[in-house]
């Protein structure tokens, strides 16, 4: 009976990636898909990914971290001002409809991206005013000098400002309160593929755009792309075994060895920029999640750091995740400025101090509490949360477990629904100002919008305000050390691991590892 279910998944599965199956389709499976095409309305790793295809950014990071042009071509403080940033653009660049791209798209995108409902906003809140010079030339004002304005731009991509006001989709999609807009499954981007058709959490196909500004400096060796999310394990690693798919890009730990040793496949590792971790209600006075009437257990720094000590992150990397992760002490990967070794290492697993703690805090006898957590987003996420779940057993805390697709899930964590939840957070700036903004600063003024922690303080909300125009970097990592002291001290999350990338594909398929786990197709050669 399993064989015959899974047997009618694969078929569907099949049936749905249907596309030509020529040499030059790549044929591209993940687990979860993007959550909308809107190039501001999520700031989320695999939509980033599936846009990045079709949309372009001013700037972007290689596969060694380093910056590259995309639709600018030469970029940094103006001589003449330093709270002004100069960029060139590319000329000659047309979107997919034909239009020209210019200036006035990027003010436009510049200023769409910064309102209420773009996810995006925090990247761009030292920016007061984005203007055109000329149509190839944009200059950005910011609130004090900013020393590292460009890292904040690598997935601030680029709209047609004619196609979305003839579109009506000017306003930014309201993804947390369910709307659906043009921008939603609709594409006109300058990226080296066009938009063929999008089915959300079915399929999205994607053509080589012939007309792309870059088609004699890369290879764009795939004249189509199919990109089909595939949430079940078993069935992802079939249809790659089949043939049915040539790229995998998140193959389960469990089946590394197995699909490593097929002929005609290759695996490819490497270090992902993204720590997974819990996150914990401090904030409210009673829990909507808990059983405790009248107070808020996790309010209390004692039970935090007891849950901490509860997880065993050694166990969790053998067992769940088969030696293929980095256990972590703080939010933060290895690659991010800010990040330490001491730190990283401050998470240890002690059962009985966390009983002690669980005891002086007055919660001796444990209590209940619900643990939300994504099924279809990162590696082994449920799996994760389910060795939690046993963990924080042994020191009386009874978690209910509800895992559910990430689209469901991370509203929750926006919209302030959540007492207790899974996350995952990768660092694009490669600078610790990126966490502290979002996920650090209270939730207020565009700010903190991951923030589901209820943690409030307005001397540490200023200290990490004032990253953005301090030019003295010395003095500059001397704050984002005393913020990651309160963080660390705080207990404000807790660090499960660091992500390791695991991908599969055909071994004529030459995509790269790259440390956001956002495959460069257009570099892709056939080998």
């Amino acid at each position: 009976m399993k064989h015959t279910f899974q047997s009618a998944v694969l078929s569907a599965v099949v049936a749905a990636i249907a596309a030509p199956v020529g040499a030059e389709t790549l044929r591209w499976a993940s687990a979860g898909d993007a959550l909308t095409l809107d190039p501001h309305a999520q700031n989320e790793g695999q939509t980033h990914t599936i846009r990045h295809q079709m949309y372009e950014p001013l700037i972007i990071r290689g596969v060694t971290g380093a910056f590259e042009p995309a639709l600018a071509t030469d970029w940094g403080p103006s001589p003449d001002d330093p709270n002004v940033w100069v960029f060139k653009l590319r000329q000659g660049v047309k979107f997919h409809d034909g239009a020209d791209f210019t200036a006035e798209d990027v003010v436009f995108s510049y200023e769409r991206a910064k309102t209420p409902t773009s996810d995006m906003k925090e990247l761009l809140n030292s920016i007061t005013e984005v203007r055109a010079v000329d149509d190839y030339t944009v200059e950005m004002v910011t609130e004090g000098p900013n020393p590292i304005l460009d890292a904040n731009l690598t997935d601030l991509f680029i709209m047609d400002k004619d196609w979305t006001e003839a579109n009506n989709t000017v306003k930014v999609q309201d993804f947390e309160g369910g709307e659906i807009t043009y921008a939603t499954t609709n594409v006109n981007g300058t990226g080296a593929y066009k938009l063929v058709s999008r089915e959300p959490d079915v399929k999205t196909v994607m053509a080589r755009n012939e007309d792309y500004w870059g088609r004699n400096d890369f290879p764009l060796a795939f004249s189509e792309i199919v990109h089909t999310p595939i949430q079940n394990a078993a069935t992802r690693v079939a249809a790659l075994l089949s043939g049915e798919i040539n790229y995998l890009q998140d193959v389960p730990v469990q089946d590394l060895d197995r699909v490593g040793n097929a002929d005609g496949l290759v695996v490819k590792t490497g270090p992902q920029n993204r720590v997974i971790f819990f996150g914990m209600n401090q904030g409210a006075d009673d829990l909507e999640a808990d059983n405790v009437e009248g107070k808020n257990p996790l309010a209390d720094v004692r039970v935090r750091q007891a849950m901490s000590m509860a997880i065993n992150r050694d166990a969790i990397m053998q067992v769940v995740m088969r030696g293929q992760s980095q256990p972590a002490g703080m939010i933060a990967p290895p690659f991010v400025n800010g990040w330490t070794a001491e730190m990283d290492g401050e998470s240890k697993t002690d059962l009985d101090a966390a009983k002690a703690l669980m005891a002086e805090a007055g919660y001796g006898d444990g209590f209940s509490i619900r643990l939300d957590c994504p099924n279809d987003r990162y590696i082994n996420d449920e799996g994760i949360c389910q060795a939690a779940v046993g963990m924080l057993g042994q020191i009386g805390i009874t978690v209910n477990l509800d895992a559910i697709p990430k689209a469901q899930h991370f509203p929750k964590i926006t919209d302030g629904k959540t007492d207790f939840y899974m996350l995952g957070w990768g660092v694009p700036t490669y600078d610790s100002e990126y966490i502290f903004n979002f996920l650090v600063h209270g939730r207020e003024d565009s700010i903190g919008t991951w923030n589901g922690t209820g943690f409030d303080n307005d001397d540490l909300d200023a200290k990490i305000l004032s990253l953005a125009s301090n030019t003295n970097l010395e003095e500059r990592n001397a704050t984002i050390a005393e913020i990651w002291r309160v963080v660390q001290d705080e207990q404000l999350y807790i660090p499960i691991h660091h992500q390791v990338i695991n991908w599969a594909m055909a071994d004529n398929v030459g995509i790269e590892v790259d440390p956001e786990n956002q495959p460069m197709i257009k570099h892709a050669p056939l080998n």
